[in-house]
Order: C-alpha cells, then sequence, then structure tokens
C-alpha cells in the first residue's frame, strides 16, 4: 500500500489568496491622502502666486499712470505760484474748489492728498489721460454698469502725497509754507524753490478683504 500523501492544495491556495490586512489598507490611503494633500497645497500655492503676480504689475502700471498724467506739470499753480499768506498760511498748494475732475489739475502739488479709486476723490484709478482705469473681462472686453457706462477698476485705489524737501537733504520734509531767508553772501531758498517729493501708494482690496494691501510704492522727487 502506498503511503505518499497528497500535496496541501487547499492550504496553497488559501495562502495565495489571502487579501490585504486593515493595517496594509490604511498604510495605503495614508499615503495617498499625503500625496493628495501636497498636490492640492501646491496648487493653491501656485494660484495664489500668479494672483500675487497679476496684482504686482496691475499695481506697477496705476502707480506709472499718475506719473506719467503729473510729469509734465509744474510745481506749482501757473497763475498762484506758491506764497506765503498772512499767519503763513501757504497760498499755491493743492487743488481748490474750482478743480473738480483731474483734468482740471494744473500743478504737481494738485495732486497732494488726493485718492483715486476706492473711497477716495474718483470711482476708481485714472489713467495717464485723466480718465478713470474701467474694468474688463478676460477678453478685454469692458464692464458696464446698469446706466450702461463703463465701470471703474474696483478694488483698486491710488494714492497721493507731495511733501516738499530740503534739497541737502531729501529725507528731510518741509514745511508748506517753509523758506531760507537771505543772509550776507547766501541768497537764501525762496518758498517755491525747493524739490518735491511724489509717493504714489497703490492699494487693493479683495472682496473677502478686511482692509486694503498695499501692493505697489512709488516715489520720485521733482528739482
Amino acid at each position: 500500500m502506498s503511503c505518499a500523501s497528497n500535496p496541501p492544495t487547499r492550504s496553497l491556495r488559501r495562502r495565495q489568496a489571502r487579501g490585504f490586512t486593515l493595517i496594509e489598507t490604511s498604510l495605503a490611503l495614508i499615503v495617498i491622502g499625503v500625496g493628495v494633500l501636497a498636490f492640492v497645497d501646491a496648487q493653491r500655492a501656485f494660484i495664489e502666486q500668479n494672483n500675487w503676480s497679476s496684482r504686482s504689475a496691475t499695481g506697477a502700471l496705476l502707480a506709472n499712470e499718475v506719473r506719467e498724467l503729473s510729469r509734465h506739470l509744474p510745481k506749482y499753480d501757473p497763475v498762484l505760484g506758491l506764497t506765503s499768506g498772512n499767519n503763513n498760511a501757504v497760498v499755491g498748494w493743492g487743488a481748490g474748489s474750482e478743480k473738480i475732475i483731474v483734468r482740471d489739475f494744473n500743478c504737481l502739488t494738485d495732486f497732494d492728498g488726493k485718492v483715486f479709486g476706492r473711497d477716495g476723490n474718483m470711482p476708481g484709478p485714472v489713467s495717464a489721460a485723466g480718465t478713470v482705469v474701467p474694468m474688463s473681462d478676460a477678453n478685454g472686453v469692458q464692464q458696464l454698469d446698469g446706466n450702461g457706462d463703463a465701470k471703474a477698476l474696483e478694488g483698486w485705489a491710488q494714492s497721493v502725497t507731495v511733501e516738499k524737501i530740503d534739497p541737502l537733504n531729501f529725507a528731510t520734509v518741509r514745511a508748506k509754507g517753509y523758506y531760507v531767508a537771505p543772509s550776507g553772501n547766501d541768497p537764501g531758498v525762496a518758498v517755491d524753490q525747493f524739490p518735491l517729493r511724489v509717493t504714489v501708494v497703490v492699494t487693493y482690496q479683495g472682496t473677502y478683504d478686511t482692509q486694503p494691501i498695499e501692493v505697489t510704492r512709488l516715489v520720485w522727487i521733482t528739482p
């Protein structure tokens, strides 16, 4: 009688058909989850960088629009000039009530303290032509409001500051009526002969932003 035994085929099949354990499945889910989270985070970072690059370009453009708008203007009003009146009151600095729109500005100091855009003196940022910059869609088509007029660029503002500075130290700001009286051989410095420093700050406030964010700051000096 033969003593040979049958091979353990049933046990072998059972071992071959064994599936994933709970630990293996959990580890696989963790690896996949970490990969998905890393991909989502990278995508978010890319979108934020892309948005910031677009905003930086827009901010630089809006700042230079103000510079181009004002660069051909004299420092002070061509008619009034700049004088110190009674009680050191300064005449000829800033836009008077008769200068309603940007195109009425005829000197650099008319821009001092003006805000073009959000909560400012104009419904939106201004261009080098003195007109409001319109809002456009991705195809470059201007957006219209309910009256059929072009919508101003939303969320953006240009804040302008003009300061009189010391000719020997551009970091020193002088009062608007400041002057240096003649003394001996020193002819002094008249009230309207000081250089001016112009600062344009461009800010943006999105729909969900609690406050405006500075995007660009452009500074230049007019001798």
